[in-house]
């Protein structure tokens, strides 16, 4: 695993999170202070259409181009915006921590890990190349089994204010960009993305529990199977 340039903090707060979050499933996960209440069951309730998911020009973590919209759409996806200097624990490395408890789940699930995608999308091109977006994934996700996981970021700077305003994600550069916890200031959002590129939740760090995102995968996958069955 490396570490280098991701910095030891970071990648502290980070296992700190996935021992806290990623403990197999979501029935065995440990208690939550953060999130005291029992977990919906999968399929008890519906999940309303919020709008279209936003398109815009991406390189990944191997330096290939790509568009959004080809990693948002024929399976169900989970979206964390993130930037790989954050060093605020309850921020990019839980998160990080989040998709990696979902990447785990499917391991042991071939539905999930044939149905769902994650993607960590980086607003901060200019320093996140696909370089050190290879590494971050190095460090974030604990091994390549289970479902897809793409790291990506916007091709250009330019490329990038479009995707935000598309997702309704805040960033601002700090006064002293040396802060411990990173140069940027930006809200923790995740969104829940069907395979019809349809945003149909929006996760905060207020609502981004992993037994959740997890119900909220396996809802969307019942419907599905409803839907082709109303045929």
């Amino acid at each position: 695993m490396k570490i280098g340039w991701f910095g030891a903090f970071a990648a502290g707060a980070f296992l700190g999170s996935v021992a806290a979050t990623n403990a197999g499933t979501d029935a065995s996960l440990p208690p939550n202070p953060d999130f005291d209440y029992a977990a919906p069951a999968p399929g008890s309730y519906q999940l309303p259409v919020v709008k279209a998911a936003t398109d815009g020009a991406l390189v990944d973590a191997g330096g290939a181009s790509l568009n959004l919209r080809e990693i948002t759409g024929g399976r169900i996806t989970v979206l964390s915006f993130i930037y790989t200097r954050c060093g605020d624990a309850r921020a990019c490395p839980y998160a990080a921590s989040v998709l990696n408890h979902l990447r785990r789940a499917s391991v042991e699930d071939k539905a999930l890990a044939k149905n769902l995608r994650l993607v960590s999308l980086s607003f901060d091109p200019e320093h996140d190349t696909p370089a050190r977006l290879a590494d971050y994934a190095a460090v974030v996700r604990d091994d390549e089994r289970g479902c897809e996981w793409r790291f990506v970021t916007p091709k250009s700077v330019a490329d990038l204010p479009a995707i935000l305003r598309g997702y309704g994600q805040v960033v601002d550069r700090k006064q002293n960009a040396a802060d411990g916890l990173g140069p940027l200031y930006h809200t923790l959002r995740v969104f829940l993305i069907d395979r019809d590129r349809r945003i149909r939740n929006i996760y905060s760090s207020g609502t981004l529990d992993p037994r959740l995102v997890l119900a909220d995968v396996k809802t969307l996958l019942l419907e599905e199977t409803q839907n082709t069955r109303g045929r």
